[in-house]
């Protein structure tokens, strides 16, 4: 048997996307999964008219041209996503033909940029107020030494500030510590009405100041159905204080706040009993386009009032990723003019008390 004969078999029992080609620079083997990833009618065809992408032509014609390795970047459109494959071309000795083989790094590069953009965003956090304390304390050094008026507006400003950087180590540090944990599922049964009651107590002074109510409904169907999840309570109540914390700030002064619990026998998004808390506000609602980003790190659908309310832009992140703990989900829904509403859904603990 040939190694012609044999090289279809072998690519095809290759795990990677992967051909083969010959000095005459026609593919002779492609196995399933690159004819997947290149398409179909492949095989007999020269490389140039299948491969296309300029930096990987020229790899593969330095290959059949020294027969050593080289290395190129393949990128493939899928179902509207970009895919990045890192390529490999190695050389059969003494037969003439060059391997080509595609391997997915596309998380990889995704994991890179995402920590690219990251860093980004915090030094843009950091540089506003670090920029406006250092420009207040050459002022305070110079021009404004004697001005005692002058001095205790900004110093106001510049405790502000400080108090902003504060809120966003702060929230920095939360969220490292719950993706550290995302994948430790809770074991501790709590009741969930003692965390929302707890959350609701807490906020009761921010609530007066701001001149918003607080109204809560855990259900007429309460009577002897406990509302146990097993869950780490320092953790849902910082979810949950969060979540109304930002329906008092965003409703706006005169509205409500309302906190309402239901039990599901069967909850469509667990497929099971669970547990579903709705923090709803009568503000001016978030317009439809922003939902699908607004548990991303730093997105705001209104950059400007947020950072003007004390928003770091990582309470929401914070909060998937604590729901992704406890397996639970969180559903945003808002109608521009009529509030917004944020339903947490925790899978119900039915073991009996």
């Amino acid at each position: 048997m040939t190694s012609a004969s044999i090289l279809p078999e072998f690519l095809a029992a290759l795990p990677l996307p992967t051909l083969a080609i010959d000095k005459s620079e026609r593919i002779v083997a492609i196995n399933p999964l690159a004819q997947a990833l290149v398409g179909t009618g492949a095989d007999g065809r020269h490389f140039i008219t299948v491969l296309r992408q300029p930096n990987l032509v020229e790899a593969v014609e330095q290959c059949l041209a020294d027969q050593t390795q080289h290395t190129a970047t393949y990128v493939s459109g899928d179902a509207g996503r970009s895919v990045t494959y890192d390529v490999t071309i190695c050389a059969m000795a003494q037969t003439g033909v060059v391997i080509v083989s595609f391997q997915d790094v596309t998380q990889l590069t995704q994991a890179g940029q995402m920590r690219r953009d990251f860093v980004a965003n915090v030094s843009h956090e950091l540089r506003t107020p670090l920029t406006s304390l250092m420009g207040f304390i050459d002022t305070l050094g110079g021009p404004a030494r004697d001005d005692a008026v002058a001095r205790d507006r900004f110093l106001g400003i510049m405790t502000g500030e400080a108090e902003r950087m504060n809120r966003l180590v702060g929230d920095l540090l939360s969220l490292s510590r719950v993706e550290a944990d995302e994948r430790v599922r809770p074991t501790t049964r709590i009741d969930l009405l003692g965390v929302l009651q707890t959350a609701i107590q807490n906020l009761a002074p921010l609530a007066a100041d701001s001149d918003v109510v607080i109204h809560s409904d855990f259900g007429s169907e309460v009577g002897d159905v406990a509302h146990h999840v097993l869950g780490d309570a320092d953790q849902l109540l910082q979810v949950f204080t969060n979540l109304m914390e930002n329906a008092i700030k965003y409703g706006g002064a005169g509205k409500a706040v309302d906190v309402r619990v239901a039990v599901h026998a069967k909850d469509k998004a667990l497929r099971g009993p669970a547990l579903r808390i709705t923090v709803a506000d009568h503000g001016p609602g978030i317009d439809p386009l922003h939902i699908p980003r607004l548990t991303e790190r730093f997105y705001r659908a209104d950059s400007h009032r947020s950072r003007a309310l004390g928003g770091t832009g990582l309470g929401l992140a914070i909060v998937k990723h604590i729901l992704n703990r406890h397996r639970g989900r969180l559903k945003i829904t808002s109608t521009l003019g009529q509030g917004a509403q944020f339903t947490v859904v925790l899978p119900l603990d039915m073991q009996i008390s």
